[in-house]
């Protein structure tokens, strides 16, 4: 019997904490679990080495098509008086 959490998806977000311009690569690295800086090191190799236009439009579709990480805080209940 599992007790963990090795059952639940991850998901892929845009990051909040660790952005740039729009936080993807920061999310992609948050995903893998990688430095961001190798990200973006790789994002901007492939996009130079591609031509810009096709790594610009990528990013942008990119900001587009990944969802932001929203975090829901219930604030505690006060009873009143």
């Amino acid at each position: 019997m599992k007790t963990d959490n090795s059952d639940k998806i991850k998901r892929l977000y845009v990051s909040d904490t660790d952005k740039k311009i729009a936080g993807v690569c920061g999310g992609i690295a948050e995903y893998f679990s990688i430095d961001p800086t190798l990200v973006r090191l790789a994002w901007i190799i492939i996009t130079f080495g591609s031509g810009v236009l096709p790594g610009c439009a990528a990013y942008i579709i990119a900001i587009i098509i990944m969802p932001k990480h929203v975090i829901y805080v219930q604030e505690p209940h006060v009873p009143r008086a």
